[in-house]
């Protein structure tokens, strides 16, 4: 088969060297990066005829193949997904399908149009960590859940890097953190539940990312600082020692230590982290119930020491606690009373060397086990992937508003605006 790049940045060529490395071919890309458009075009053997530098170029152009992989900022998703289907396209969409709800729709009713199938990057549905607690659960080893809570330990030198001085710092440029950062994490809520939500009331805030919290005589910039060589945040100390690894590689695609110096001295990523544009969150907590009685809080914070997500899973009969750094997952049967020993099994699934615990490679299999018809859908389909996304865009509408929010007056009240 046949793709076309639409976006060829980090997660763009993940996805396409997939199904490249499958023996498809990668028949054009638009990138507005001469660099990363170049890369894509070396990799692939795309000629530079159909090397475009904006979707909205390559769309125009007659139909490329089966399908589009589409990686692009936030915001450019509803501009290119529904020109790309209407040209013929099946879609592999980046999350989030947009950070605007009507767009989401629209996304969604595009796709009931035109025939075309969408799979959203959940990418988390597909590794086996999460694939394994949701086998737990569908066992019945522990009853029925009551409630859960889960975790979203973003790491404290991974919000400075992407949503601090990076390119979702600000919720007009992307969208807002729990969008950006955890319409997975709804997703999994959704999948690992079987029920869509009812209500959600959130708190949360930038808190500690701000001007006021600089240290005295900290400078704009890491180059011209002179507390550069203690500050935890001095980009010196984030990007230098990881040359040729994330989050170096984000700063340019010249990872010697001259190119990172350069980087650090002109570009956004050696900004000082308390004197950045930024307004989104750095913690958030949400409170969810769903539509089949379960209860669920999750809690969003950049103030961890690793990136990484925690869950406790409580049941009529048991309990789940898992750590996707540590690869473990304990599933321990309620005892009769505080003397007697309770029933433990400690689970550790087998560990893929691709990214997302090997969410990455599996979602791109699912797509093509669609496309080449072994699966009639994907496991993380548009309508499955839309009640995420309603999910997050409503917790940001109680955090703001300071109300609980019904899913189902949000989402008629998003129907009645949905574009077209």
């Amino acid at each position: 088969m046949k793709f076309v790049l639409i976006g060829a940045g980090q997660r763009g060529m993940i996805y396409a060297k997939y199904a490249y490395k499958k023996g498809h071919e990668i028949a054009a890309v638009a990138e507005t990066d001469p660099a990363k458009r170049e890369i894509a075009a070396s990799e692939f053997g795309i000629p530079a005829e159909r090397c475009y530098e904006t979707g909205a170029a390559l769309l125009a152009a007659p139909c490329m193949g089966e399908a589009a992989i589409i990686a692009t900022m936030d915001r450019d998703h509803y501009s290119e997904a529904i020109p790309a289907m209407e040209k013929g396209y099946h879609l592999l969409l980046e999350k989030p399908i947009s950070p605007d709800p009507a767009e989401t729709l629209a996304i969604e009713k595009a796709a009931e149009r035109t025939g075309r199938q969408i799979t959203v990057c959940h990418v988390l549905r597909y590794s086996p960590f999460f694939r394994e607690i949701r086998r737990v659960i569908a066992e019945g080893r522990i009853g029925r859940v009551i409630t859960i809570q889960h975790n979203e330990n973003i790491g404290n030198f991974h919000i400075a890097h992407s949503f601090v001085r990076g390119n979702w710092r600000r919720s007009d440029l992307s969208s807002p953190l729990i969008m950006q950062k955890s319409c997975h994490d709804m997703d999994l809520l959704v999948w690992l539940t079987g029920s869509k939500c009812s209500s959600v009331a959130s708190f949360g805030d930038l808190t500690y990312f701000r001007k006021e919290n600089a240290p005295e005589g900290a400078a704009l910039r890491c180059c011209d600082c002179p507390l550069k060589d203690g500050c935890r945040f001095s980009a010196y100390r984030s990007y230098l020692p990881l040359a040729g690894n994330w989050p170096a590689t984000v700063l340019t695609d010249d990872q010697s230590e001259e190119g990172l110096l350069e980087a650090i001295r002109t570009g956004p990523y050696g900004r000082c982290v308390y004197h950045c544009d930024n307004n989104v969150c750095d913690h958030q907590v949400t409170i969810l119930k769903f539509e089949n009685g379960i209860t669920a809080t999750f809690n969003l914070s950049g103030f961890t020491n690793l990136m990484t997500r925690t869950m406790k899973i409580m049941g009529e009969d048991g309990e789940i606690r898992a750590s996707e750094a540590e690869n473990v997952i304990e599933v321990t049967r309620f005892a009769g009373n505080s003397t007697e020993k309770s029933e433990s099994e400690i689970i550790r699934p087998e560990q893929s060397t691709s990214g997302h615990s090997g969410g990455d490679s599996g979602i791109v299999e699912d797509f093509l086990n669609m496309l080449e018809g072994r699966d009639s859908v994907s496991a993380t389909e548009i309508h499955e992937s839309v009640e995420s996304h309603m999910m997050a865009c409503a917790a940001e509408e109680a955090r703001l508003t300071g109300s609980v929010v019904s899913l189902a007056d949000f989402r008629r009240k998003i129907e009645g605006t949905t574009k077209a």
